[in-house]
């Protein structure tokens, strides 16, 4: 039976946040942690909570989603539903649906963009988890989900162009690929079971109908613009406010 659970677990990735199953990551302590005490887990937990602090003060985009939230009935706790721990290195973030809480990975967001990306994008699941009764264990509410996270949290502009998913003469163009290429590796990942052919199909089904649901941000952002400033001012007329 315990057998059967990890696996269970393991294919739904859940072995990429060990804290949230009671385990631990092994960590090597350095000199200065041996001789005088404490450890890199805790100084990398308090700055992470800093950080989760400052975005959710300072950044528009994540104020607009914490008020569609609240809007929606949803109304969000950050002591409650925003945590910082230790994750696997192939991850920066994740939202746990059983707990309703996003999980910033303090080993491996170490600045404040990196924190508001992670934050971001799982808001986005949250809000779909809450506003649009998110199924995670349906395929297609999967790549949903997954479709409207890279579209409103990774694939602006110029970050696709940085990490090479697109070329800078056909931006426009490439952007949905960007979108679809993330989606269908945001599903593998999330769900290791599934084979490349259910993946891609899945992302292929409803692409069309979730890349073009921009609630509640109601536009897609590109960096070095005001679209944000435009989609914060923008909220009421999605009933966000």
């Amino acid at each position: 039976m315990a057998a059967k659970q990890t696996e269970k677990e393991e294919d739904w990735g859940y072995d990429l946040y060990p804290e949230r199953r009671g385990k631990s990551l092994p960590l090597i302590p350095s000199v200065s942690e041996l001789l005088f005490g404490g450890g890199q887990h805790t100084s990398d937990k308090l700055k992470c909570e800093q950080r989760v602090v400052d975005v959710v003060t300072k950044q528009p985009l994540v104020r607009l989603f914490l008020d569609a939230l609240r809007s929606s009935g949803c109304p969000i706790d950050i002591k409650r539903h925003i945590v910082c721990e230790n994750c696997d290195v192939s991850v920066t973030g994740g939202y746990d649906p059983k707990m309703n809480q996003i999980v910033v990975c303090q080993n491996t967001c170490r600045s404040d963009s990196y924190v508001t990306g992670a934050i971001v994008h799982e808001l986005v699941h949250m809000f779909d988890y809450c506003v649009n009764k998110l199924d995670f264990k349906n395929l297609d509410h999967l790549a949903c989900t997954e479709i409207r996270a890279a579209n409103l949290a990774h694939c602006s502009y110029v970050s696709a162009m940085l990490e090479g998913s697109i070329a800078a003469p056909a931006v426009k163009a490439q952007h949905a690929f960007c979108v679809q290429q993330k989606a269908y590796e945001s599903v593998r990942n999330a769900r290791r079971s599934v084979s490349h052919e259910e993946a891609l199909a899945a992302v292929e089904r409803v692409f069309s109908r979730c890349y073009n649901d921009l609630e509640p941000v109601g536009r897609r952002l590109r960096r070095g613009t005001k679209d944000v400033q435009l989609a914060c001012e923008e909220g009421f007329l999605l009933g966000y406010t």
